[in-house]
Parts: C-alpha cells; structure tokens; sequence
C-alpha cells in the first residue's frame, strides 16, 4: 500500500499540520510520498523536517514546464485512449464559467497526467489531497488516469466560498472518502453533496503533538498571534485594540509570528498608532520557534474573519496557553467560551480587547484555562490518535473493489 499525498504548495509554513500528518501515518507503517503542484521557496523550509520534505517532495510544475516530459506524460496517458477522452471530457465539465476557467481546466488537465505518470512509475495504490480548490481537481483526474482510488481533506473557509466553482459535489462523487475537518465543515460537504453521498464524509481532526509543547506557567502579560499576515486574520483590528488594552494593560506586549501581503501596511498602522513599542514583528519562524514563543506569552489572540479550525490554535491550547478567537466556523468545537478561552464576535474590537484585558487581569483564570484547553487537546486533537483514524480509512478503502 503506497499513498501519495498532494497539496498546492508543500511544505509550507502555513501547513505545517500536513507535514505532521505524514509523519504521523508514516509512524503507523504507511508509505507516504508527498508531491506538490508548486515548489515552495526557502522562507517555508524553516526546520529540518521541512528541508528534508522539500527534498523528497515531488513537483509537478517542475516537470511540467518541460515540453519533452509534458508530451511523454501525454503520450503514457494516450495507452489508454478511452480513459484519456472520458477524464478530458470529466475535466471539461467541470470547468468553471468563462474563457480563463476553460482554460485552467485544460491545464489542470495536463497536469494530472503529468502526475499520473508519476503515480504509476512508483505504483502508487491511493492519492489523497489537502483543501478541494485547484489541486483537488488536478488529483481528481490524476487518480482517474492512473486508475486509482482518490480522496481529499475539506478545511474551508475557502473550499466554500464558491462550491459550484470548484465542483465540490463532483469532487465528493468521486472521492472514495472525504476527510472533514469539523463539524462545521461536514455540514458544509453535505450542503453541497446528495444525501446519497453523505456517508463518505469523515470527521478527522488536524492535530497536533502534545507531548512537544511544555505547559509552563504563563508569565508577564506578552500576548502572541501566529498566522499569515493577510485580511483574513483579523490583524489590523487587533492592532487597533492594543492601543485600548495598553491603556489598561501597560505592561501588554503584542509579537506576530508570521508574513504576508500586508506586513508593510500592518507596520505602518503601528507606526500610525504609535506602538512601535508594543508590537513586534518576527516574520516567519520555524515549528520549534513557534513553540518557544508559545512558552514565553502569556496569552494567544487569533481575530480571524475566516478559518476552519486553526492549528495554531490547538498548539496555544497544547501550550497551556489561554486563548481568544473569533465566534466563526469550526472554532467553537475547539475553544469553549470561558472554559479554555474567551471567543468574541468577529470585528468587534472592543470585544477583543476586553477578553484579552479580562485574562491578563486575572492569572489564575488563565492558568485554569490553559489547563482545560490541554486537556481539550489531547482528548480530541492528537495527531497520533487522528492519523490512526485516517490510516484506518486508507487501509479499508484498499480493501473495497
């Protein structure tokens, strides 16, 4: 039983989950190879899990870019001529509206023989993707030309934003099992899949290694946000409330872990703000940096307008780490509101920044919490218990015809 996995871009500091899921299958005596339909720059190969990854990962680009392998791979496609047309005339349909979706899907379409031919010259028996945007696609027809079982993780909030677009229920048809990331994102699935189809849908946890992350007791009154610097993450308007939570909490400290389109504009509005001295900028970091910067705040705020359900929060909670997050999505099946945290609507600043002075104020509160959001963690958020469950999922999926 050899699986490959394919992710858009991987490894990727922003998918670290991944990384430790193929570890985590790997533990339990899979053969994983992982491929990626771009190769990802030096900035995500922070740690040596990464660099290591990096090297062993299969880019498709990279072979597609070169008009000899495009054509061979065209050409190996071509032994099967009816599966050929069948999968093109699939890709076709599946095209989203206008010239510019045709034509991506046509790309696509070359793509997933390209890596097709790679899954047969390394008898590959199961291919798994991460998210249902344009890589599901290109997995979808690639296990279609290789003639093999395929199956692919929904996360959302993207892989919903236009479902009809990125033909989810065409997707979930095909897929052997879909692996839902939450409640939220199974009903999600089923919204936009038959109820015939609803069996397929699974829910498997991303999860995190407990064990890594050291529970110390909180310290000073440092808060931590780690995530892309991108709207979605709510960051100018957590900007905006740590000038009324140094008016109440002068010793408050904000770091951001991470970067993005909209650094430059970010560190602008602390200038604006005039919080150079309250706000850090670090830039990416790799998992281990992330996991001392954990141990050293006293206090994890994500202000997200659109998640599904954040890692990077399960690694606060695993940090016995008090927490604040938005009211959105899937993360109320993680934080509960007062028990592990505090989870304020989204946009609501002053909100924000009262849960956040709230916690600070009182550090045996956020110790209680910290503790509850651990324990969360390792009773629902295990990498090692939730890659058994999908391991579980590869092995009876070999077994069925």
């Amino acid at each position: 039983m050899r699986i490959a996995y394919l992710v858009g871009e991987y490894p990727a500091v922003s998918h670290t989950f991944i990384l430790r899921e193929v570890a985590a299958l790997r533990a339990q005596g899979l053969d994983i190879l992982t491929c990626s339909i771009r190769r990802t720059g030096s900035e995500h190969h922070r740690g040596p899990a990464e660099r290591a990854e990096a090297a062993a990962t299969f880019n498709v680009l990279d072979v597609a870019k070169r008009p000899g392998q495009m054509i061979a791979a065209q050409v190996r496609a071509l032994r099967r001529p009816g599966l050929y047309l069948s999968t093109l005339r699939q890709a076709w349909r599946m095209r989203g509206p206008g010239w510019r979706a045709a034509l991506y899907q046509l790309f696509y379409f070359l793509e997933a023989a390209v890596l097709a031919r790679y899954l047969q010259d390394r008898q590959v028996t199961h291919l798994h993707n991460h998210f249902a945007q344009a890589s599901c696609t290109v997995a979808l027809l690639a296990a279609r030309l290789a003639h093999i079982p395929f199956s692919f993780t929904l996360h959302g909030p993207a892989d919903f934003t236009d479902p009809k677009l990125w033909r989810l229920d065409e997707k979930i048809r095909a897929a052997r099992f879909v692996a839902c990331i939450s409640h939220y994102c199974r009903s999600q699935a089923m919204l936009a899949s038959p109820h015939a189809q609803w069996s397929k849908l699974h829910i498997l946890h991303c999860g995190v290694e407990p064990d890594r992350y050291d529970a110390a007791p909180a310290r000073g009154q440092g808060l931590l946000f780690v995530g892309r610097l991108a709207a979605a993450k709510g960051v100018p308007l957590l900007i905006d409330a740590m000038a009324a939570i140094r008016n109440r909490c002068p010793g408050a400290h904000l770091t951001l872990i991470g970067d993005g389109p909209d650094r430059t504009r970010l560190e602008e509005q602390v200038r604006a703000r005039n919080l150079q001295d309250a706000v850090s900028f670090l830039g990416y970091r790799s998992q281990d940096e992330v996991t001392e910067a954990l141990s050293l705040a006293a206090l994890f705020v994500l202000p997200s307008f659109a998640e599904g359900v954040p890692v990077v929060l399960m690694e606060a909670m695993a940090s016995g780490r008090a927490v604040v997050a938005t009211r959105i999505t899937g993360i109320p099946e993680l934080v509960e509101d007062g028990v592990s945290g505090r989870i304020v609507p989204p946009g609501d600043g002053a909100a924000l920044a009262d849960a956040v002075c709230a916690i600070l104020a009182d550090p045996d509160q956020a110790a209680r919490m910290g503790a509850a959001g651990r324990r969360k963690v390792r009773a629902e958020f295990d990498i090692a218990t939730e890659a058994a469950r999908l391991a579980a999922l590869f092995r009876e999926t070999r077994e069925k015809p």
